[in-house]
């Protein structure tokens, strides 16, 4: 079949890999009509290939058709049509019981201190082939997918498998009060959605980005924004102007660890990247540094008493943390991947004709899988208004 693969930093590839296979009895095989490339994916487009081998099949946003399934699985059939969610979990774990499937103890890749498997993504996370591909293998398959009706358009409900639940988490972990505001740092497609999540809920959203696209998408879905290439090192007094000299009752952080405005890191991070792996790899897990800007951006923006969520990938092991000012100020962090299937019964009622949040036309480009390379480059260099791009195996 047909797959993108990652071949170094900045370099991945259409190539011709081994059909999947059922390999144990809960296994489903789907056949993938849609994948779209996360920002999360640009990671290891550009930083982590310390963690990658050549050759991984890159991709954990997937909608797409069952083929197969084992002998062990009895929920799903051949033909039925399915998200598959980025974790893989079992459903039934403590960690799954109380609706933490990132945690689940069944999937966690121990050798690496981390949690439940990732389709797509990395050694660190248990180098499962992931979905940007014609077919992919599902394990836990009884657990580890959302059913979908058959008829509507893919993009209906291709986010489910990462971008909605994800966005969702990032708004219930911010617990703004009712009628109350949110900063939201970052309109890539995670931020514009949660911004999108929380204006629809009544929520007073403030969004902030550099990309003259990105503002424009958020404006028009009635969203506040803020240029920060316009008010510069002013972005809090601009924020605090809004919200009666406070600022705002939360702050959702969906940068993550390539935030602009910090130099000194981003330079680290690039000399890294370009040791061997046998040495960068040990230095990132013990050593390594975020680009902090916007963390401490969201640090000093939260009013006294709010709460910061942060949805943004981080990867450093010695980041330095204001821990007085987040002391003083009484700020509460919460954080960490999404637990997909924790919300995916809220968010499916919002999928309906009406269309409330505007899935339908979010994706900005839809390319053939042969054209991954150009669109991973597009999207790394937002090029061409590229937010969000979906990738179609049969075109």
């Amino acid at each position: 079949m047909k797959a993108v693969t990652w071949q170094g930093k900045r370099n991945v590839q259409v190539s011709d890999v081994a059909d999947p296979r059922i390999q144990e009895p809960g296994d489903a095989v789907v056949r993938v009509t849609s994948t779209a490339i996360c920002g999360s994916d640009l990671h290891l487009y550009e930083l982590l290939g310390p963690f990658m081998s050549a050759g991984d099949v890159l991709g954990h946003e997937t909608i797409g058709v069952v083929e197969e399934v084992g002998s062990a699985v009895t929920n799903l059939a051949k033909g039925d049509r399915v998200v598959v969610p980025f974790q893989i979990s079992c459903g039934g774990c403590v960690m799954c019981r109380q609706g933490l499937m990132t945690q689940c103890e069944t999937t966690q890749v121990r050798d690496q201190g981390c949690g439940a498997a990732l389709f797509g993504y990395s050694k660190l996370y248990g180098q499962v082939p992931g979905g940007q591909a014609e077919y992919l293998r599902v394990p836990h398959a009884d657990f580890t997918h959302i059913r979908v009706p058959d008829g509507p358009a893919d993009t209906r409900y291709l986010f489910l498998s990462d971008v909605l639940p994800t966005a969702w988490q990032a708004v219930e972990y911010a617990a703004v009060p009712d009628g109350g505001s949110v900063a939201v740092l970052g309109l890539g497609p995670i931020g514009e959605m949660a911004a999108r999540i929380a204006h629809h809920r009544g929520l007073r959203v403030i969004g902030v980005d550099l990309v003259a696209e990105r503002l424009d998408r958020a404006a028009a879905h009635g969203i506040d924004t803020i240029d920060l290439g316009a008010v510069g090192g002013g972005l809090a007094d601009a924020v605090r102007d809004r919200t009666d000299g406070r600022g705002s009752d939360a702050v959702i952080e969906a940068v993550g660890m390539e935030a602009h405005g910090s130099p000194v890191a981003a330079a680290a991070q690039r000399m890294v990247s370009y040791l061997p792996d046998a040495v960068a790899a040990p230095a990132m897990n013990t050593a390594g540094l975020d680009r902090l800007a916007a963390l401490h951006s969201a640090i000093d923006i939260v009013r006294r008493g709010g709460t910061i969520s942060i949805i943004g990938v981080y990867g450093g092991m010695a980041d330095p943390l204001p821990m007085r000012v987040l002391f003083d100020k009484q700020i509460q962090l919460r954080m960490g991947q999404a637990n997909v299937k924790r919300w995916s019964d809220d968010i499916l009622p919002l999928l309906d004709d009406s269309d409330p949040l505007g899935v339908e036309s979010f994706a900005t480009h839809h390319l053939p899988l042969s054209a991954a390379p150009e669109a991973y480059r597009m999207f790394q260099a937002k090029d061409d208004g590229a937010i969000k791009i979906v990738l179609d195996p049969a075109a």
